[in-house]
C-alpha cells in the first residue's frame, strides 16, 4: 500500500467526494486486483470503467484476436488492432486511459489449476465469457477459492447481471441459476447482439466490482438483474441457494 498522491486525488476526486467511497475506498481500489475473463463486448466496458476508477491491477484473459466484426460492440479495441491479440489491444487502450493501472495479460485459455491459481490471486473476478462451459469452470474456481464473482451475459436485446459471493453463507452460485446450459442458444454470431446492450451490462459488472471492493452500497448477491433493452425494462429477481447444488451446497 502506498499513500494516494496529489495527482491521484485530482484524478479520482469526483468519486472520492462520494461519502461511501472517500479516501479509504479509493485506497482499496488502488490496492485491488481484478481478474476479467473475456475481452469482448462485456469485458471491454467493464475494463475501461475499472481502469478509470483506479483499480490497481487488472488481469485480462482472452485467447482470441481482434476481428472487424468485434468493433461494433467491443469498445476497448480499435481499427488499428485488427489481427492483434485482444488482451494486448485492450492493455494499450487501458494504459492510455490510466497509466497508473498495472495491466497483466493472459492470451491463452485458463482451465484446471491455472484457472484456480489466477482466481486465487484476484480480489474480484468478472466473468465476461460467452459459453456455459467456461462459466461453470469459473464459478467452481471462485467457490473453491472463496473469491467473489460478478457474472454478466447478453444476447440479442436482453442481458443479465448477478453477483455470487462465496464469503456469504447464504449466497447462491452460478449453478444455482443455471444447473445446465445450452451454448447453442448463446451464439452471438448466429443470434446477434446489440452493441449498446453489452455496454450497459458490462458497465453494471464494473459497478458491482467497485462496490464489492469498497464496501459501498448493496451488491446483487442473492439476486439476478434482467434487462430487456427493447422495452427498457429492468427486473430484479431473488435467487436463493439450491440445497442440491453440485458446487455450493454444503
Amino acid at each position: 500500500m502506498t499513500d494516494i498522491t496529489d495527482t491521484q486525488l485530482l484524478r479520482y476526486s469526483r468519486q472520492i467526494m462520494l461519502p461511501e467511497i472517500d479516501i479509504a475506498g479509493q485506497q482499496r481500489l488502488l490496492d485491488a486486483r481484478v481478474l476479467i475473463l473475456g475481452m469482448g463486448g462485456l469485458g471491454s466496458p467493464a475494463a475501461i470503467y475499472l481502469a478509470s476508477a483506479g483499480v490497481g491491477t487488472l488481469t485480462l484473459c482472452d485467447h482470441d484476436a481482434v476481428e472487424i466484426s468485434n468493433l461494433q460492440r467491443q469498445i476497448v479495441h480499435r481499427q488499428a488492432s485488427l489481427g492483434e491479440p485482444k488482451v494486448e489491444s485492450a492493455k494499450r487502450t487501458l494504459q492510455e486511459i490510466n497509466p497508473d493501472v498495472q495491466v497483466r495479460t493472459l492470451s491463452h485459455k485458463l482451465d484446471g489449476n491455472a484457472l484456480l491459481a489466477a482466481v486465487r490471486e484476484a480480489d474480484v473476478v468478472l466473468d465476461a465469457t460467452d459459453n456455459f462451459l467456461a462459466r461453470y469452470a469459473i464459478n467452481d474456481a471462485c467457490w473453491q477459492s472463496a473469491t467473489p464473482l460478478v457474472s454478466g451475459a447478453a444476447i440479442r436485446w436482453e442481458g443479465q447481471v448477478a453477483v455470487f459471493d462465496p464469503r456469504q453463507p447464504d449466497s447462491p452460485c452460478y449453478r444455482c441459476l443455471y444447473a445446465e446450459g445450452d451454448d447453442a442458444a448463446l451464439n452471438c454470431s448466429e443470434n446477434g447482439v446489440m452493441g449498446a446492450l453489452v455496454g450497459i451490462i458490462g458497465t453494471c459488472q464494473a459497478l458491482e466490482a467497485i462496490k464489492l471492493i469498497t464496501g459501498a452500497g448493496e451488491t446483487l448477491t442473492g439476486s439476478v438483474l434482467y434487462f430487456d433493452s427493447k422495452r427498457m425494462d429492468w427486473r430484479k429477481l431473488r435467487l436463493g441457494k439450491n440445497p442440491n447444488c453440485a458446487t455450493c451446497a454444503g
